[in-house]
């Protein structure tokens, strides 16, 4: 099994939406206006945050966001034929770990 985060369009920007926990985790930045802006905001945000699970990047025209519907986050489990096996509730209020744990124990059971 293996796990990933996928960086999409920035939830909270400063230019936009600020969070009062993102100023707090030091995680303040601009909307990026180019590929590289982003990578740049997406490293610093996988450094401060502290994310250890590997880390990908959506490419600029945001193709995975809309495909996933994963703004402004959301957790996926995704089988082995490549089918989503479950979609939390954006979160982070819609993430219940025992629905993904249990997901998670579907798609790993011998069938």
């Amino acid at each position: 099994m293996s796990f990933l985060v996928v960086y999409i369009t920035e939830a909270h920007p400063s230019d936009v939406w600020q969070m009062q926990s993102n100023i707090k985790d030091q995680v303040v930045f601009a909307s990026p206006r180019t590929e590289d802006e982003r990578a740049s905001v997406a490293g610093a945000c996988v450094r401060k945050l502290g994310i250890e699970i590997p880390a990908v990047l959506d490419e600029f025209g945001n193709s995975t966001e809309h495909a996933y519907t994963g703004w402004p986050d959301r957790m996926y489990v995704i089988d082995a034929n490549g089918r989503v096996a479950y979609k939390s509730k954006p979160g982070p209020f819609g993430f219940k770990p025992e629905e993904l744990k249990n997901a998670m124990v579907r798609v790993t059971e011998p069938h």
